[in-house]
């Protein structure tokens, strides 16, 4: 039986976003509860399509309530579905994410959100010795075609201990290094939604392989794990 994301989802959202307050969300909240199950069926799909390409050991749903402890915003839900999914380490590195929401907010991401100092600073010394490789990946146009460029956030100039003409530095500067696809919500009720996020994380696979070798290696290619 296929699975497919359920319109549902996307208009109860669209609600949700009106009434971000706990009495409307808990005298709906058995309707929520069956739209989760369903969209959970969704996210099980692109796990076991995962698994049949990549070796991937977890999928992670995360919950519709927020922590506003250090927010602003105090609304208490979360008016979107995120989902990750987990590449096997310590040999495998980096990561998939999919993102449910209305008005056409929905996307997918991979590659590295919040690297740890040691691997930041690995993946820097890499690009500063030498940025053929993951240029070359960059500029391959199937590539490029599905998932741009880089985005994330960056130092305005140089990190401490690099210098800030050096050739190589609009990849050194970041601190995420991380690609985004997006979609209409015309597009994620599609019949074909899953099967374009599978092509899509298909496709990610020579950037990961990359940067799992980097990122396993020291700078001489010895092994570290």
């Amino acid at each position: 039986m296929s699975v497919s994301v359920p319109n549902e989802a996307l208009e109860f959202f669209k609600q949700l976003e009106k009434n971000n307050d706990r009495d409307w969300f808990n005298a709906h909240k058995k309707e929520f509860k069956t739209l989760e199950t369903k969209v959970k069926a969704v996210y099980n799909s692109v796990f076991n399509q995962l698994k049949s390409h990549d070796d991937v050991d977890k999928l992670k749903m995360f919950r519709i309530y927020r922590d506003v402890r250090f927010s602003k915003d105090k609304s208490p839900y979360k008016t979107h579905f995120g989902g990750s999914f987990h590449r096997t380490k310590p040999k495998l590195r980096g990561g998939y994410y999919l993102h449910i929401q209305p008005n056409n907010e929905s996307f997918i991401a991979t590659g590295f959100w919040e690297p740890a100092p040691a691997d930041l600073l690995r993946i820097r010394k890499e690009f500063e010795m030498d940025d053929r490789e993951i240029r070359n990946i960059l500029s391959d146009k199937k590539f490029s075609n599905i998932w741009g460029n880089f985005v994330g956030d960056e130092v305005k100039s140089a990190p401490r201990g690099f210098d800030k003409d050096h050739k190589a530095i609009d990849l050194i500067k970041k601190k995420q290094y991380i690609f985004v696809k997006k979609f209409t919500d015309q597009e994620v009720l599609d019949a074909n939604f899953l099967n374009e996020v599978d092509e899509a994380f298909k496709a990610i696979r020579p950037y990961f392989n990359y940067m799992s070798e980097v990122l396993t290696t020291d700078l001489n290619g010895v092994s570290v794990i």
